[in-house]
């Protein structure tokens, strides 16, 4: 079921994403070489909890019945998304790391996440990083009322083409807000002029995902965490928007 959310949900969603875009660059400040993947989730999770909200993936349940035990997803290098924290994963000296953080506060949920270099990264993975923000951009710009949701898939598509990125195909975007995920799925591909009609009300998480080879992606031993089956770096950048009368609302940045 696809859901609009009213103008005062809407404005929750705004402070809390504003809160949530605020941790987020506090935990993106703590990544340095040496730093591990688990230290930065507690600093995530404390964070979450000082702001009034409560981690949104701690504790979700994945369709086969395993529950996620972190506050946020940690992914380094062909990690493409879901990443458990590790105590003995130390981040290094051209890493790539993605930081997905999702937090519950009033009884919504708000989504977010981005994909950093840990000092000097090759300008390959700097290409990487680079062309899916931009991708993100573009997505979020795409978004109006009368636009079908093909448009803003194609859109994000085209940007990743540019750069002959592999771009993901089992994983999307999604609704979000009551939930954590909602529908619809969002894919990062499609047909303009295709899919849903975007109507005012209406909250997505627009979340492009590539990598620098096959977009072909596995599930590791862990049971959460997506791997390129090349073995190739991977990025992964997310907004939580809401859709205005004449465009959309990113509600997940300062």
């Amino acid at each position: 079921m696809i859901t609009v959310k009213t103008k005062e949900e809407i404005k929750i969603l705004k402070e809390g994403g504003g809160r949530l875009a605020e941790i987020m660059v506090a935990v993106v400040k703590a990544v340095g070489p040496g730093v591990s993947t688990l230290d930065l989730d507690r600093l995530a999770e404390s964070l979450i909890f000082k702001s009034g909200g409560e981690p949104a993936f701690k504790g979700y349940r994945s369709k086969e019945g395993r529950i996620y035990n972190f506050s946020s997803c940690l992914s380094v290098n062909d990690e493409l998304v879901h990443g458990m924290p590790r105590k003995d994963k130390f981040l290094q000296e051209g890493d790539i790391l993605g930081v997905d953080i999702g937090m519950k506060r009033r009884g919504l949920f708000i989504d977010t996440a981005v994909t950093i270099g840990i000092g000097k990264i090759t300008k390959e993975a700097e290409r990487l990083l680079r062309s899916t923000k931009d991708a993100l951009e573009i997505g979020i710009k795409t978004v109006k009322p009368g636009v079908k949701l093909g448009d803003v898939s194609y859109a994000i598509e085209r940007r990743l083409e540019r750069d002959h990125l592999g771009i993901i195909r089992d994983l999307a975007g999604h609704g979000v807000g009551y939930e954590l995920h909602e529908e619809p799925l969002i894919p990062n591909f499609g047909k303009p002029g295709t899919g849903l009609e975007i109507k005012e009300g209406m909250v997505f998480a627009i979340e492009p995902m590539a990598a620098l080879g096959n977009w072909k992606i596995k599930l590791a031993a862990d049971g959460w965490t997506f791997k390129t089956v090349d073995g190739s770096l991977s990025a992964h950048f997310e907004h939580t928007v809401a859709v205005t009368k004449n465009g959309v609302e990113v509600m997940t940045e300062l």
